[in-house]
């Protein structure tokens, strides 16, 4: 009976969103894949979609991994977390997504030089002045 049940599968391949996101190394667990999935950092085809949502070749989704946002095409469908080259196989990121990712991480090196850390804390001396000049707005 077994054997029929895995001959239907291969039949008509099917796989659920949060597996494939977990199998692509998006997240780390499936868990984590279904909390995304839920919290609408996942779109599926351009709409929010359920962690079981049946994942097809050709499909586009839209992911947000912190301030980063990746736009891929399914290529492959995979039930096993891969290896990490074998993985990205399973998908292509569109060439504007790439784009788009570039400009911001430049916009935020960019942004980083108008507001620099310094390389030491402030001691007390300056941390009054500190003080006192906010304490002065």
């Amino acid at each position: 009976m077994a054997q029929s049940k895995q001959s239907a599968q291969s039949d008509s391949p099917t796989l659920r969103l949060d597996k494939w996101l977990w199998a692509c190394r998006f997240y780390k667990t499936r868990s984590l894949a279904k909390e995304m999935i839920d919290g609408g950092k996942v779109h599926y085809n351009g709409q929010r979609c359920k962690a079981s949502r049946t994942v097809e070749p050709g499909a586009t989704i839209r992911i947000s991994q912190g301030v980063d946002e990746k736009v891929v095409l399914v290529l492959g469908l995979s039930d096993k977390r891969l290896a990490a080259p074998l993985a990205q196989a399973l998908y292509e990121e569109t060439a504007d997504s790439i784009a788009q990712r570039a400009v911001r991480a430049e916009l935020r090196k960019t942004n980083s030089l108008f507001a620099p850390h310094p390389d030491t804390k402030p001691d007390k001396k300056e941390r009054r002045k500190l003080l006192l000049l906010k304490s002065q707005q």
